[in-house]
């Protein structure tokens, strides 16, 4: 069993780990730390939690953690993690990065997207893509792992079956239109997220110039082996959790549903997180609410001459807390399903 600590506990992602790693065979929770004055109870930010945690939240000492710490999950916001990460990596420590600061295979890129000097561009380079699914075979014996955007996870699992038929699709004219939970915006408030502001509205924002973007179309470029653009189009929706994406391609030739369920059913055989519907289902957000699956459908409209895939995830599960125990598993050399599935349920009569 190895020791587990998280920095930056009081937030949504660190309260799904709060949630998950509790039940995770081969680990023990030794160390919360966040920005606080004294220690609190982790109940005080996750009532849910009461009487199920002994640890408290404490004031970081980075000293102290790689003391009781074999492993790190850095629940930081962005430009804040690489600030710590580089000297828990340099004390020995695993670390699990859930922020964009390890993202991006090119520093130049990371450094255009967020308007931030880079702080650790050696260790970037070492820092693998934790997207296990596509790039499991990057992730073992890495120091640290970067966690995908929520976005991204959602829309990279929905084309990557897609890149090898360029033949029968066109990749240059990819149109993704993706819905999310308030939670996807964290903790801190705002005005946008105030609840008679988006209780009962559905908004656009950040049109044109969404962080995740730039994320999507290096991994697609790495996917497809050429640069591919895409028009990426975010909504805020009224549900606390939840993401849903509905992504358009045009058809270059005749193509069958038959098809297309072959492509997704071959790409994804074997994957435990991965579900692809077929025979007219189509994914929702609550089929997916807290798990670490992501449901996928591609529907052939013959009539519009488009591919139309549908993708849902759990923002907070698959899109942060829960990919990053799993990319943990894959790290560890642990099954990747460790701590992240219910026990199969039978019936006997």
């Amino acid at each position: 069993m190895i020791k587990v600590g998280i920095l930056g506990a009081k937030g949504y992602t660190a309260g799904e780990l709060l949630r998950l790693l509790p039940g995770h065979p081969e680990v023990g929770l030794t160390c919360l730390m966040g920005r606080v004055e004294a220690p609190e109870p982790p109940a005080a930010y996750f009532p849910a939690l009461r009487g199920q945690i002994d640890l408290e939240i404490e004031p970081i000492d980075l000293g102290a953690m790689a003391r009781r710490c074999d492993l790190v999950f850095l629940a930081l916001p962005h430009t804040v993690a690489q600030q710590y990460c580089p000297q828990l990596v340099e004390a020995g420590i695993k670390v699990i990065d859930l922020s964009a600061d390890f993202r991006f295979d090119s520093v130049a890129r990371y450094e255009s997207v967020y308007n931030v000097k880079h702080l650790a561009p050696e260790l970037n380079d070492r820092t693998p893509y934790g997207l296990p699914d596509l790039f499991r075979e990057d992730i073992p014996g890495s120091p640290a792992v970067a966690i995908p955007g929520c976005f991204p996870t959602a829309a990279l699992l929905a084309l990557a079956p897609l890149v090898a038929h360029e033949a029968e699709l066109e990749l240059d004219g990819i149109v993704i239109n993706a819905l999310t939970g308030v939670s996807g915006a964290g903790r801190a408030p705002g005005p946008d997220y105030h609840f008679p502001e988006c209780n009962e509205s559905l908004k656009a924002y950040k049109v044109g110039c969404h962080r995740h973007r730039p994320e999507i179309e290096e991994k697609l470029e790495r996917l497809a082996g050429r640069p591919l653009r895409v028009t990426f189009t975010t909504h805020l929706i009224p549900i606390t959790r939840g993401e849903f994406l509905t992504i358009t391609l045009s058809l270059k030739g005749e193509v069958r549903q038959t098809d297309v369920d072959g492509w997704y059913g071959d790409y994804y055989r074997g994957e435990p997180f991965i579900r692809v519907l077929t025979g007219g289902a189509t994914p929702t957000t609550a089929g997916v609410m807290m798990t670490n699956f992501c449901d996928l459908a591609a529907v052939v409209d013959r009539d519009g001459g488009a591919l139309i895939v549908l993708a849902a995830i759990d923002n907070l599960t698959k899109g942060a807390g829960g990919q990053a125990i799993q990319a943990m598993n894959a790290l560890m050399g642990w099954p990747e399903t460790t701590g992240l599935l219910a026990r199969r349920l039978t019936t006997t009569v």
